[in-house]
């Protein structure tokens, strides 16, 4: 008997899925968008990035600087210096502060007034290097003036000691290198640590949207989720069902978008190159993103069942783009050290495993077994959550 029982819960959950499946390919159009757009958008988003930034940096560090520098004939040899460096100084405008202001100029320097008396007597001469620090324009334009500026700093330091007979590494103690330990699958994957866990997460957190929005409050606009209800069937198997081919959709673009950045790696530049995904890290990716696929669908179930029509379940979709942000953020502002809880806080656990499996580091079977326990879990009772909401009588009407 339960063996029956069981036997017709698994059947009303696959006849659901494929009726869902089958509802949402007629609807080519959004099927396409849903499972084509992240795999299309998210790899030319992460190249171009990268191919921006690289092509940036090669064309600011290559060719000449122009640097405005006001009392330059105070300086003679700095100029020189400078030029030697690809640095030319130039005659700076009449209102420099607007000309930085509007950005005509990203970076000027300003010598004293007294710059050749101090230098004179072996003293300390002022420059100041003019810019405004929160235009990324000038980022690259500064590093390279200042870079320049210490470099003479510390030669016509040198040569001022030696001058005195004093030998110029006695002003240095301490010969400072440095051992970097990070792997070079961790270098690499710097950049697309940046970026690529957002759009991973985010792509499996709403990766079934569409449909089980439309299986759900759609259905209650179009009244056809009432007969549905109205069978003996279970709700828990009709809820499993709308889930299920919720998730096989997520788990459809999940595939297309990982095998998209694999492909496009391999034609990328070096930039590209950072986000290069093997076959085996593919996998972990997706082992990784199941249970927030699992999570957001059975979210959306419980939003959506709650939903008198698509547009008001719709108006979810805002605040939850942002959930998988707030890791993101918390890390750039405060970065964590690796603790065990983090791998049972919803969105944070799905970044730290990612990063983990971007810089190619072993993670132990107990982390893994947190993790998947916890997302499992958490999918587990909002699921259970959507199943109590779906006996609510209320829910086939409408109006």
């Amino acid at each position: 008997m339960k063996t029956h029982k069981k036997t017709g819960l698994m059947t009303t959950m696959v006849a659901v899925m494929r009726k869902e499946l089958r509802d949402i390919s007629r609807d080519r159009r959004t099927l396409l968008l849903a499972l084509l757009l992240g795999p299309l958008l998210y790899p030319v988003l992460m190249l171009g990035i990268g191919k921006m930034a690289e092509s940036r940096a090669k064309t600011e560090l290559d060719k000449v600087l122009e640097v405005p520098v006001i009392g330059a004939e105070r300086a003679p040899n700095l100029v020189a210096f400078l030029a030697t460096r690809g640095i030319k100084a130039v005659a700076p405008p009449r209102d420099l502060d607007a000309a930085i202001s509007n950005q005509t100029v990203d970076v000027a320097l300003s010598i004293d007034a007294n710059y050749t008396s101090h230098w004179r007597d072996g003293g300390t001469a002022k420059i100041e290097i003019v810019a405004d620090s929160t235009r990324k324009a000038a980022d690259i334009p500064m590093a390279r003036l200042r870079s320049a500026l210490e470099a003479y700093s510390g030669q016509v330091g040198s040569l001022r000691l030696l001058a005195r007979g004093i030998d110029p590494g006695i002003t240095k103690p301490l010969s400072i290198g440095n051992r970097d330990l990070a792997s070079a699958e961790a270098k690499r994957g710097a950049f697309a640590a940046a970026l690529l866990p957002y759009l991973l997460i985010l792509t499996s957190f709403l990766g079934g949207a569409y449909l089980i929005m439309d299986a759900t409050a759609g259905e209650r606009e179009r009244q056809s989720l009432e007969p549905l209800l109205a069978t003996p069937s279970a709700r828990s198997s009709i809820v499993s069902g709308k889930i299920a081919a919720a998730c096989a959709m997520g788990v459809a673009s999940l595939l297309l978008t990982l095998l998209a950045f694999k492909l496009s790696a391999q034609f990328a530049s070096n930039a590209g190159q950072t986000i290069d995904v093997g076959f085996m890290a593919m996998g972990k990716m997706l082992l990784v993103l199941l249970p927030m696929l699992f999570i957001g669908t059975s979210l959306l179930t419980y939003l959506s069942a709650a939903a008198k029509s698509m547009k008001e379940a719709q108006s979810h979709m805002m605040w939850l783009m942002l959930m998988p942000m707030i890791p993101t953020i918390m890390l750039m502002v405060n970065p964590l050290k690796e603790q065990s809880w983090q791998y049972t806080v919803p969105f944070l656990a799905q970044n730290q495993m990612l990063l983990k499996v971007i810089r190619a580091e072993f993670i132990p079977m107990q982390v893994w077994g947190i993790y998947l326990a916890a997302g499992f879990g958490l999918a587990a009772v909002l699921w259970f959550a959507a199943v109590r909401r779906y006996h609510q009588e209320r829910l086939a009407i409408s109006g």
